[in-house]
């Protein structure tokens, strides 16, 4: 009977009917399925709630705890929320869900998507480094030999000490002939300074500092700035007006600045996506915006989730920048090129 049936089959020209893919079959299931458009509307409301997020976050008040720069300085890790909501959409079999998850998608890439290519180039005619070497810094003389091996022409260091300044000093003096130091922010340069004075960030002290370096391709004002700390806390938020009003300082300083080219070396303890650093910002260019590959997070050294050290520029043109290998500080140094 089997041989029969074969070759009756055989005879008709007829083929055994193939299963279909697993994706098509579960393609089949939604189509059929009624319910998808019904489904999930919480999980779109969650999506749509998450582009608004981003897309207005210059809106997000301060005035409750910071909270506009609080969320400002995280921004870039909001788009974690997209592959979970996906998976979420997925597994709740909602149509709906997975259309509302394109709009944080695409807002994120907007917003971030330039960073995430290398435009990094090749070149320039001087390189400058900033490192926060922490004040508790178990080895500064291991940091202040990574910091010379990095090809640096100019160093800016910041949150020095009056214990650890002989040490960078000495370590230092090999790699770089000329150096000054203003409280607790350094400079270090291969290229003769003049006109290096403190720059008053309405702290009581000095963390900030101002000096004409005279490379051979001319006058560059360089910047070294070290802003107030901010914290987060249960009871205040985002604890961030110190750091604000030495922002505002130390931008109506640069705005005052008589020489064209200006480089700003230091932590500022915020992002460019910050509101409250727009003194400083809306005046200068961030090479790692300019000519980074990635994001360049310079904080936590051990977890990277911000960049808080910054170089910024005006006058000059970044060629790239990038960071350095991790030292005993808690936070990665930062190095970029540019050309005159």
């Amino acid at each position: 009977m089997a041989r029969a049936d074969i070759t009756q089959a055989d005879s008709d020209g007829a083929e055994p009917e193939r299963p279909r893919p697993r994706p098509l079959r579960l393609l089949d299931g939604w189509r059929r399925d009624r319910a998808i458009w019904r489904r999930g509307l919480i999980l779109a409301a969650f999506a749509v709630l998450l582009a608004l997020v981003m897309a207005l976050h210059s809106h997000i008040p301060n005035r409750v705890g910071s909270l506009g720069s609080l969320t400002e300085t995280f921004l870039p890790w909001l788009g974690f929320g997209v592959p979970l909501l996906l998976i979420l959409a997925v597994v709740r079999k909602s149509a709906t869900a997975l259309i509302a998850v394109l709009l944080p998608a695409v807002v994120w890439v907007s917003l971030f998507g330039g960073l995430v290519t290398d435009k990094a180039g090749s070149g320039g005619d001087l390189t400058v480094a900033t490192h926060n070497v922490d004040a508790g810094n178990a080895d500064p003389e291991g940091t202040a030999r990574k910091i010379a091996e990095s090809g640096a022409d100019v160093v800016a260091l910041e949150e020095l000490t009056a214990a650890t300044v002989p040490t960078y000093t000495e370590t230092l003096a090999g790699t770089y002939k000329y150096h000054q130091v203003k409280g607790t922010v350094g400079l270090w340069s291969k290229y003769p300074m003049r006109d290096t004075r403190p720059v008053d960030i309405k702290m009581g002290w000095t963390r900030a500092l101002r000096s004409t370096v005279e490379t051979p391709q001319g006058e560059v004002a360089v910047y070294v700035a070290h802003l107030p700390s901010v914290r987060v806390k249960l009871n205040a938020g985002f604890t961030a007006g110190q750091r604000d009003a030495s922002a505002e300082a130390l931008g109506l300083a640069i705005r005052d600045e008589s020489l064209r080219r200006v480089v700003l070396l230091g932590d500022l303890n915020g992002t460019m996506n910050d509101r409250a650093l727009s003194p400083v910002t809306s005046q200068l260019r961030s090479t790692q915006g300019a000519a980074g590959d990635g994001f360049g997070f310079s904080w936590p050294a051990a977890f990277p989730m911000a960049r808080i050290d910054q170089i910024m520029v005006k006058g000059v043109q970044p060629e790239a920048s990038w960071t350095l290998p991790r030292t005993g500080s808690d936070h990665l140094p930062l190095a970029a090129s540019v050309s005159f």
